[in-house]
Parts: C-alpha cells; sequence; structure tokens
C-alpha cells in the first residue's frame, strides 16, 4: 500500500508477529481441545451405535477374535466397577467426583506447554466427559468390549477408557520426555 507509514509498517508487522509468538501456548491447547471433542463425539457416537442400531443387548456376545468379543455392560462405578452408585446420591456424588477432576484437568491442559501434555489432557477429558454424560443420562457407563483368555477376563470397558489410557500414557511420556528435561535444566541452570 503506497500511502503506509513505516510507523504503521511497523504496528502491522508488530501484528503479524504476535499469533507466532502465542502459537507455543496455543498450539497445545488447540490440540487438546480438538482431541477432547474428538474423543467425546466418538466415544458417543460408538455407544449410541452399538445400543440403539446395531442393538447390541439382544446380540450379545458377539466374538471378533477367539480372545475379544463385544458385549453390553452397564458399569454403575468407575474403573473396574469400584464404588458402585446405586442410587441418585451416589450417582450425583460420583458425577460431582467426575467433574472437578475434570475441571482441574482442564485448568492443567490451559496451561500445557507441549503437543504431547496438551493431546493428553485432551484425550483423558475428552474420555471423562463421555464417561459422565452417560453417567448423567443412563445412570451408568456403558462398556462394550471385552479382552478374555481362557478362564482370565480383562475388565469390559469402552473408548472413552482407551482415550483416558492413552492420555495417561502420554503424560507419562510428556513427563520423561529428553527435550522437556533439557528445556527444565537449561530453565534452573540459567536463574
Amino acid at each position: 500500500f503506497p500511502d503506509v507509514t513505516p510507523r504503521d509498517a511497523r504496528a502491522l508487522r508488530e501484528l503479524r508477529a504476535l499469533p507466532m509468538a502465542m502459537r507455543p501456548r496455543l498450539l497445545p491447547r488447540l490440540l487438546g481441545l480438538l482431541a477432547m471433542g474428538a474423543t467425546l463425539a466418538a466415544d458417543q457416537a460408538n455407544k449410541l451405535w452399538l445400543i440403539f442400531i446395531f442393538g447390541i443387548e439382544a446380540r450379545q456376545p458377539v466374538r471378533l477374535a477367539p480372545f475379544f468379543d463385544v458385549i453390553y455392560a452397564k458399569n454403575p462405578g468407575i474403573s473396574y466397577s469400584l464404588l458402585p452408585a446405586q442410587n441418585g446420591t451416589e450417582r450425583m456424588g460420583l458425577l460431582i467426583l467426575t467433574l472437578a477432576a475434570t475441571a482441574f484437568l482442564g485448568f492443567w491442559l490451559w496451561r500445557a506447554r507441549t503437543k504431547s501434555a496438551g493431546l493428553g489432557l485432551g484425550l483423558i477429558v475428552g474420555g471423562a466427559l463421555g464417561n459422565a454424560y452417560d453417567r448423567l443420562s443412563y445412570g451408568f457407563v456403558a462398556d462394550f468390549y471385552h479382552f478374555h483368555i481362557g478362564s482370565f477376563s480383562w475388565y469390559v470397558f469402552n473408548l472413552a477408557d482407551v482415550a483416558i489410557v492413552a492420555g495417561v500414557a502420554l503424560l507419562i511420556y510428556d513427563s520423561w520426555s529428553p527435550a522437556k528435561k533439557t528445556r527444565e535444566t537449561g530453565r534452573v541452570a540459567g536463574q
């Protein structure tokens, strides 16, 4: 533009530079929010399809492999059916506990500095919200996937649980990441 003054040009350059300066903080957040939304959507779509379209309750078990079945389990508690919530008060307590943990994880996500931490936290929050939605809507969490070998039976889980486990694995990876340790060492040495 011919009538742009040097002062205007400098201001424009500073504006263009701003998103680049903010990118390291925004990218983990954005990745986490996308992972959270995708996890929640995939989990709920999978549950709705299995329950209402496929009709898993009437067709179970569906054997996919000698060691892997699709079934329909109604889990009133948390992982491994711990803390079973049998009445409305207990379900509300579990829901409040889940939402409090999700709020804490959301705050952590907002402060995440690495892509792996943002992605991991997004997967955990999305999975927790998927299971919380079930607990609020149905009074239980719908689980479907069952690994077993002979008499050994692994617990029944859903896509939200898979996302939570993957998210925890990413957080462990992030905490052991050599790049992160190098940055922290440099920060301590530079103080």
